[in-house]
């Protein structure tokens, strides 16, 4: 059993939750109202990637050595047309520049709320999570973690692939925001 902290209780920080609980782990949210409070083993950043830095600002000693879950996806919501990190780095690069002393891992970035929360993507294929780390320890809690979730976990290599997963992240979400998909579709990995 793990202890996760998810910063953020919206749609995606409660489904990523929910599947967690249902792993037999300890989940606890903090909210932006919240009182600091102690983090968990593995910290989840299911918030907008502008918000990052203010977390990071006042949580950045007890982030230190904690494996840090970044699902964001940079995205300008003012025009959907580019990410607001360079084309020659990632969300997740930038964070563990800032946290060098954690083990920082994409993922959760290429995934609905709703497909979370069914196992599904358009009700007929397994949902897969997408995992990148430069820390193989990391990968190999979370998958232990999630286990029991019904959610299908892939290893996508290092933490230079979350520059990719970012923009599949991105690529989903600008079809789904122009109606060319549901938010219960998406994409699909199948072995």
């Amino acid at each position: 059993m793990a202890t996760i902290s998810i910063f953020g209780k919206g749609k995606m920080g409660k489904a990523i939750g929910d599947n967690f609980s249902s792993s037999v782990n300890k989940v606890n949210y903090i909210l932006s109202n919240s009182s600091k409070t102690e983090l968990g083993e593995i910290v989840v950043l299911a918030v907008p990637y502008v918000a990052i830095a203010g977390i990071i600002q006042e949580y950045s000693t007890d982030l230190q050595g904690k494996i840090i879950i970044d699902i964001t996806n940079p995205v300008d919501f003012t025009t959907f047309d580019s990410l607001l990190v360079p084309s020659d780095t990632s969300a997740a690069a930038l964070i563990a520049k800032q946290l060098p002393n954690s083990m920082i891992v994409k993922a959760f970035n290429t995934t609905f709320s709703d497909t979370l929360a069914t196992k599904k993507v358009a009700n007929e294929h397994q949902t897969t999570v997408l995992l990148a780390s430069d820390s193989q320890e990391a990968k190999e809690t979370i998958i232990k973690a999630l286990e029991n979730s019904g959610l299908s976990l892939l290893d996508a290599g290092s933490l230079k692939r979350a520059r990719e997963l970012e923009a599949i992240g991105f690529l989903q979400i600008t079809l789904a925001a122009s109606e060319k998909i549901s938010w219960d579709g998406g994409f699909g990995i199948f072995k």
